[in-house]
């Protein structure tokens, strides 16, 4: 391993079968967690590879726990975080929306580490119970089709890197893995990433971990969603393909909007706006999840074109069946802290 440490200090990429190497020796429980924090500040020193990323993925799934769901093409939309641009939570209001619209949605998601509200915290804030069982991830899955796994509960070898990386405070290789590592079986993605010029990367890292269909995205300033804010950046994987392709708000037949106008805040503030879209209330928040939900269902399969996608993300907002999937995980979640309690 000291090779490998060396390797990077120097700036050299690794080959895949070193980064599967170091990344089970940075799970290890005796790994001192200095040479973690100096291991992953090199790499992103050096700039991670598409080789390095899945080599991370394909080991931090193999310690998840299993998730034993029935047969059906699940999606996940979480995004990498670590842009720092402090937006609202846009994937996970989305979520809603595809669920909404017939996307069986499985999605990941983790606390705060480089932002002001991670997709657990508000969760939390509406009132959804994240610290729940396999059984009842299960559960939610096959009666609402959608559910949220919260990293630390499906893979418990996240503790102590998760210490690390609070300590960093800065974006690392786990902020691109994160959205690989799904336990649940996924055979299409959306997911965003705040490197515009990894996104062919990423999306090769996608068809090697057997991606059938995806779709990559980085927004301008490097958001990890799309954005109303000009041309984002794409990559679809289409079985063997990798397709370039950008996209404005208004070739989605929307408006353009500053990023300031999707600004978030804490936990409490971001619910407020994501209760509000989903209810119906019309703004740039609104807008950035029906472009952002559009393309979901693009990748999904059910929209033969973004701008297709989006009046089906309007429908399934002004229809009521969005919301109506948050009140439901809401009431699922309440029905669990009641039977806690009288335990």
């Amino acid at each position: 391993m000291e090779a490998i440490q060396q390797k990077v200090q120097l700036r050299e990429h690794l080959i895949y079968e070193e980064m599967l190497e170091a990344a089970n020796w940075m799970f290890q429980d005796d790994t001192p967690k200095e040479e973690i924090a100096c291991f992953l500040t090199a790499l992103s020193t050096k700039g991670e590879t598409a080789h390095e990323v899945a080599a991370l993925a394909t080991v931090m799934r193999s310690f998840a726990l299993n998730v034993p769901t029935r047969a059906s093409i699940y999606m996940d939309n979480c995004g990498t975080g670590g842009d720092g641009l402090n937006t609202f939570n846009i994937s996970t209001a989305s979520a809603f929306v595809l669920a909404g619209a017939g996307v069986q949605m499985a999605k990941h998601g983790n606390r705060k580490i480089s932002s002001a509200s991670g997709s657990a915290d508000v969760l939390e804030a509406l009132g959804i119970h994240t610290n729940i069982t396999i059984e009842q991830t299960v559960e939610l899955l096959e009666t609402e089709g959608i559910a949220f796994l919260y990293a630390p509960n499906v893979h418990p070898k996240l503790k102590r890197i998760g210490e690390v990386r609070r300590y960093l405070g800065k974006p690392t290789i786990f902020n691109l893995v994160g959205p690989l590592t799904n336990p649940v079986s996924l055979s299409t993605q959306f997911t965003g990433i705040n490197r515009p010029n990894f996104v062919m990367e990423y999306a090769s890292v996608l068809q090697m971990l057997g991606r059938e269909r995806a779709i990559v995205v980085s927004g301008p300033q490097g958001l990890d969603e799309a954005s109303l804010a000009g041309q984002n950046t794409f990559v679809l994987v289409d079985k063997g393909d990798l397709i370039p392709f950008s996209l404005t708000a208004e070739d989605a037949g929307l408006s353009y909007a500053p990023l300031e106008s999707i600004r978030g805040g804490n936990a409490d503030e971001n619910a407020a706006i994501m209760r509000k879209l989903l209810a119906g209330k019309q703004s740039a928040y609104f807008d950035t999840v029906l472009l952002n939900a559009g393309i979901g269902l693009f990748s999904y399969g059910k929209a033969e074109t973004v701008k297709e996608g989006v009046e089906m993300a309007r429908d399934s907002i002004f229809s009521g069946r969005a919301l109506q999937k948050l009140e439901a995980v809401v009431a699922f979640s309440e029905r669990i802290k009641e039977v806690e309690v009288g335990q």
